[in-house]
């Protein structure tokens, strides 16, 4: 036996086996995809959110504020004509639930309330869109402004927070604007006549049309002229603003100036936010931004006190704050934390007088081989301390905190999305700045009521 024979064993011949037919092989059996078909399912919203769940603090936190301000604007009642309007406390913990969780649009939350369990749960089967959203959010900035106060007013009668030292920072957050939207008079003026010509023209389109979808269109595009007609007159308005303030700084130098050096540094607003204003950013570059000043407890790291400007300097917003500060609390911090950028020497003073004492760097002198904490011959009484002060080793101790508590927050809300604002305006501005310190005291408040 050869070796292929001994691998291949001879079969049996063919005629010794009756011949059967291959069975076919059987389909395997799968389950698949029937997407055309229309399934009801049954719905918890309550147990899709745990008992430990983020958006269950933020409706607990609604429930507590005083939202009467807001319930007295509803025009539909019981008994009477009109649909229902949404719960304010929904519109409430709707943005405060999306200012934790980073997300700054109203378009962007409507679609959340229809695919994430915690906007679905907040919702509780209420239908939000994006307009009702974006109306609430800046619509009644003093309810917010008096929620932060009534909100922290709370925490110090409980004795979690404290208002014996606070930190003061600014940071620039850019604006809704590009750099191109900035334009001298003449080309602002030229717009807005164009703008004018516009709205008359789609006016007269929008009469002589008899067709409604069409005329549906042109509202629409006749609304759109509208704002920018409105737009480019605020900006020019601005614009008067700003040229005084430059030609106060340019008074000097206008003389010396050749007529290309004066083309370049004419004044420019911009047409698509008007009172927005070109800044220096972090980064070192400079773009359209609005000045955000936070005012923070150094215990807690609470917000006390939130204002928004177009200035890009910190230097004068110090008795600004103070002010707030003591109108919301009735009464002064004792001891101030800001950064060398807020020491002037008006505002030292005028917080010396109220009894707070300040501790802020001081700025070196033009001359190195003089003590920057030596007192000048014109120096008054407080500045004198304050140079004294901020010489010694306890003070600098003390002024470590600002760093600790002023740059965290602004870091933490920087993480939370306050990179851009997506509003325009100084009031909508501040609407914004407004829910990102409501939300960030919420989480600071959960933090500090827990226990152990």
């Amino acid at each position: 036996m050869n070796e292929q024979s001994s691998l291949f064993p001879s079969l049996p011949e063919s005629s010794s086996v009756p011949s059967q037919a291959p069975t076919p092989a059987a389909a395997p059996r799968v389950l698949m995809a029937q997407r055309n078909q229309i399934a009801l399912r049954p719905m918890d919203l309550e147990a899709t959110v745990g008992p430990e769940h983020a958006v269950r603090s933020v409706w607990a936190f609604v429930e507590r504020l005083d939202l009467s301000a807001l319930y007295t604007e509803i025009g539909s009642v019981e008994g009477g004509a009109g649909r229902p309007a949404i719960d304010p406390q929904i519109l409430m913990a709707l943005w405060l639930y999306a200012t934790v969780d980073g997300v700054g649009s109203a378009r962007e939350i409507e679609r959340l309330t229809e695919a994430h369990d915690a906007y679905r749960w907040i919702c509780g089967g209420v239908n939000v869109n994006h307009h009702t959203l974006s109306d609430f959010r800046c619509a009644r900035v003093d309810v917010l402004d008096e929620l932060l106060t009534d909100s922290v007013a709370v925490l110090v009668n409980k004795g979690l927070v404290k208002l014996d030292r606070v930190a003061q920072d600014g940071m620039r957050v850019r604006a809704s604007a590009g750099a191109a939207s900035f334009r001298r008079r003449s080309t602002l003026e030229l717009c807005l006549e164009q703008a004018r010509a516009q709205v008359q023209a789609l006016k007269g389109e929008l009469d002589a049309d008899p067709d409604a979808s069409n005329r549906r269109r042109r509202a629409a595009r006749e609304r759109a002229a509208e704002e920018r007609q409105k737009r480019l007159a605020q900006a020019l308005e601005q614009l008067a603003q700003v040229e005084k303030q430059k030609n106060k700084k340019a008074v000097a130098k206008k003389e010396k100036e050749t007529e290309e050096q004066h083309k370049r540094s004419e004044p420019r607003a911009s047409s698509t936010d008007a009172q927005a204003r070109v800044m220096k950013m972090a980064d070192g570059g400079f773009r359209p931004a609005y000045n955000v000043q936070l005012t923070t407890t150094t215990n807690s790291q609470i917000i006390v006190g939130i204002e928004v400007n177009n200035c890009g300097s910190d230097l004068g917003q110090l008795s600004p704050m103070l002010d707030q500060v003591q109108h919301r609390y009735e009464q002064c911090p004792a001891q101030w934390l800001a950064d060398g950028g807020f020491a002037r020497n008006a505002d030292i003073e005028d917080a010396h007088r109220r009894g707070t004492t300040v501790y802020a760097p001081v700025r070196h002198p033009r001359d190195s081989s003089r003590d920057p904490h030596v007192a000048l011959p014109d120096d008054s009484e407080a500045i004198i301390q304050w140079r004294q002060r901020m010489g010694s080793e306890a003070a600098k101790e003390i002024y470590k905190q600002r760093a600790a508590t002023a740059e965290c927050v602004n870091a933490i809300a920087r993480g939370r999305g306050l990179t851009q604002f997506l509003v325009r305006g100084l009031n909508k501005v501040k609407a914004v700045a407004l829910w990102y310190a409501l939300a960030h005291n919420l989480m600071r408040t959960v933090t500090l009521t827990q226990p152990g």
